[in-house]
């Protein structure tokens, strides 16, 4: 449906009639905050802050949305609106859905033993927009949540809503490729000219945060950042330390050994200069850490957790090395 024909059959404006209304009005959380909840959060994020433990714990602020869920068997008190929106947008062709990002605010902290309500609306709809997925409507939903009254922390939560875009035909099979030069580029002396080189991984964003992580793994050196009051070890690389607030730092050298704790298989969405399905790790270190990568030298079927690793360094092209774990685990 072009924008144009919303405008004249009034789909935007009868869009724009749910701005407004409620989703969920003094909705009650299903548990009260509580310890075991923020412990497996925390366990979940590696998040070891001692502000989350002990009789004056406080929830960590991003967990406010984990309070508002219903789980498996859902809220029973919400207005139908949300679910008068989603199927006018379904009945115009917008059928698909994707979420796009969240704000949170935290006005005070939430401490066991809070009761939770909380309030949801629907605060925005998109005009008609275009995207790479499709063309569709973003719309945005708020939720207060407060604690005995008190507004403890608000959530922006926005989807987009969209029909797909049509794919485009897939080429007919041609004859194979010419043989490649070593840069990925056709060779001249096949086809009298030089193509497109092949695409290059992204480039990992360096700043004054973690440029010396970077500057250890061109030295082919793991580098993991340790704090200089309590001597907490701590990856990925960060400003402060996480168990007490310190910034002062120096590093220690990784062994390379490690073992798989957990890892997905990446098969969707295709991407340039990767060629799925691939395994991608989160692998636990020897020195207790754990960081994200790829791992190697086993199809990405018989990945499983708990198994040995050993660091090695991959160069993926003529600028770009990076740390990866093969599997097998000793040298």
């Amino acid at each position: 449906m072009s924008e144009l024909s919303e405008v004249s059959d009034g789909l935007y404006e009868r869009l724009r009639g749910f701005v407004g209304r409620a989703a969920a009005t003094a909705e009650l959380g299903k548990d009260p905050v509580n310890l075991p909840m923020i412990r497996h959060w925390c366990e979940a994020m590696g998040d070891a802050h001692p502000a989350y433990r002990g009789p004056e714990a406080v929830a960590p602020p991003t967990m406010l949305q984990a309070w508002t869920m219903g789980g498996l068997s859902g809220h029973s008190g919400r207005s139908s609106a949300h679910e008068e929106l989603f199927a006018l947008l379904d009945g115009a062709g917008y059928t698909s859905v994707v979420a796009t990002d969240c704000e949170q605010e935290y006005p005070r902290p939430l401490r066991p033993g809070d009761e939770i309500t909380f309030d949801t609306v629907i605060e925005s709809v998109s005009p008609r927009k275009t995207t790479k997925l499709g063309s569709g409507h973003f719309i945005t939903t708020r939720t207060d949540v407060r604690a005995g009254g008190e507004l403890a922390g608000t959530h922006r939560f926005r989807i987009l809503k969209y029909a797909p875009a049509a794919r485009p035909p897939k080429p007919e099979p041609g004859p194979e490729p010419p043989p490649r030069a070593a840069s990925g580029a056709v060779t001249e002396a096949v086809t009298g000219a030089v193509a497109r080189p092949a695409p290059k991984r992204p480039r990992p964003v360096v700043n004054r945060d973690n440029a010396g992580f970077w500057e250890g793994v061109a030295e082919h050196r793991l580098l993991i950042q340790r704090c200089g009051a309590c001597a907490a070890l701590r990856f990925p690389w960060l400003p402060g330390c996480a168990d007490c607030g310190s910034r002062e730092w120096d590093t220690v050298e990784a062994s390379g050994a490690g073992t798989v704790f957990s890892y997905v298989v990446m098969h969707h969405p295709p991407f340039p200069a990767f060629d799925p399905p691939y395994a991608v790790g989160l692998v636990e270190l020897a020195e207790g850490v754990r960081m994200v990568s790829n791992v190697v030298g086993v199809p990405y079927d018989k990945v499983r957790i708990g198994m040995p690793v050993r660091l090695e360094f991959l160069r993926v092209d003529e600028e770009l090395e990076l740390p990866v774990f093969r599997a097998g685990g000793e040298d």
